[in-house]
């Protein structure tokens, strides 16, 4: 700094003749300004390096966590299925021929499915290869599927018909490549008698790919290859549908009483202070607070979506608060002075000039928050949301799951086919989570172009 000085004052210095030198240099052209200017350069230099590294870094994290879900959950949206022609054999389903569809839902279709599969390879005779011969579907898979179309058409007991029907998970794993051929047979699930048979029914293209609609029609079972994601996702649209019609008009309601009409004072100031600090308080402490006040006080069922969209509207409600009051102090002051000049009341200008114009940006804030809602896990574990349920809930009421609960009871499921169904969970997550986004950032556009 003293050398900067200098230099000013000799540039500065008059001549001999009384008038100031023209030709000494500047200072902003001496050498130390020119140093001092060179390692500026460095330095913005090196913080845009930093600046690109750290992009660049975040990016390939992106892409890594992307292509690992993709690269392991993608092979779940296909599944091997096979193609029997089925003898609904009237000596064993309804040996009395009744039709009764409540005695047929009790028939015996294992042995249907046995006696079909046995047709295959009429050479197998003895009972162990019997048995691995039928491992090769899923049981339980098959005679459901039978038992329900016998039980919607009774008619149909005496006839052949044909049925697609998932094969076991082992098998479909073998063919997926998961399940590698050429590991010792002791140390497979599948036989190499097993692999024969297969490789002999895919021949025949009695066993085919197909898109997998179980994992999207069916609920949770213990069978990997069947099952699905429709009563998570079904139960997940109504926590969010409940926390949403709760949060949003008392959040908004709220954050426009303390911003335009609650009185400034250290009351209001705590109340502010207080739901900033909501915003950061872990989503387990609103679990905890779902339990002890909506299960242990009033009395509530567990793992039901009225308590969890309850739990929830609670964790959204300092989020939409802090969003509705940043769009309304965003909003210009002389839209409300202008109405106000014209003879408009306060509460006028508010919901008529000023709410209408914090619109896209309220409803930006609510999205995201519900988005942050629908990848919850936490709260619903405490209030008992990890229920075994085999059944698509059709009420608020009924027992039900949410799809990241789902993908936390998966995870902790030791074989392999459970691995893919979980990424293929979380990819679908992620694709309506990105979905809710996008939808937030169009319908801000929209409604700021309208303005």
């Amino acid at each position: 700094m003293v050398d900067l000085m200098d230099a000013a004052a000799a540039a500065a210095t008059p001549n001999t003749t009384g008038k100031t030198d023209v030709t000494a240099p500047s200072v902003h052209m001496s050498d130390f300004a020119k140093k001092r200017l060179k390692k500026r350069y460095k330095k913005e230099w090196r913080f845009r390096m930093w600046g690109r590294a750290a992009i660049c870094f975040a990016l390939a994290a992106l892409g890594w966590l992307l292509f690992s879900l993709a690269g392991t959950g993608f092979s779940a949206f296909q599944q091997n299925f096979i193609t029997l022609e089925v003898e609904l054999s009237e000596s064993v389903l309804d040996p009395q021929s009744l039709r009764d569809p409540e005695q047929l839902r009790g028939a015996n279709f294992r042995k249907i499915v046995q006696d079909t599969m046995y047709a295959q390879f009429p050479d197998v005779t003895e009972r162990k290869a019997k048995q691995q011969l039928f491992a090769l579907v899923s049981a339980s898979g098959a005679t459901n599927h039978l038992r329900q179309m016998v039980y919607k058409n009774p008619d149909l007991v005496g006839q052949t018909i044909t049925v697609t029907v998932p094969a076991s998970d082992q098998v479909d794993q073998l063919l997926k490549g998961y399940i590698k051929r050429d590991t010792p047979e002791a140390r497979r699930k599948v036989t190499d008698q097993q692999i024969a048979w297969v490789d002999q029914l895919k021949e025949q293209k009695i066993i085919r790919k197909k898109f997998n609609i179980i994992l999207f029609t069916n609920p949770d079972s213990r069978d990997p290859e069947l099952a699905g994601i429709a009563s998570a996702v079904i139960g997940s649209v109504m926590i969010v549908l409940i926390a949403f019609l709760l949060a949003l008009p008392i959040g908004v309601g709220a954050a426009i009483y303390l911003d335009e009409f609650a009185p400034k004072n250290k009351f209001t100031d705590f109340i502010e202070i207080n739901i900033n600090n909501l915003a950061a308080v872990p989503s387990i402490v609103f679990g905890l607070l779902g339990l002890a006040i909506f299960i242990n006080f009033f009395g509530m069922q567990r793992s039901i979506p009225l308590v969890g969209g309850l739990v929830l509207a609670l964790r959204a409600f300092p989020t939409i608060v802090i969003a509705t009051r940043a769009s309304l102090r965003s909003v210009s002051p002389a839209m409300v002075d202008g109405a106000l000049s014209l003879g408009a009341s306060h509460t006028q200008a508010v919901f008529h000039q000023k709410l209408p114009l914090a619109g896209p940006g309220i409803l930006t804030g609510s999205i995201i928050a519900m988005a942050q809602v629908l990848g919850e896990t936490a709260p619903l574990l405490m209030i008992g949301m990890v229920a075994f349920v085999t059944e698509i809930p059709n009420s608020v009421t009924d027992p039900a799951t949410a799809l990241p609960v789902q993908i936390f009871l998966w995870s902790d499921s030791a074989e392999r086919a459970w691995s893919e169904r979980t990424a293929a969970a979380i990819i679908v997550l992620l694709v309506i989570l990105v979905t809710m986004n996008a939808l937030a950032i169009w319908l801000r556009n929209r409604l700021e172009k309208r303005r």
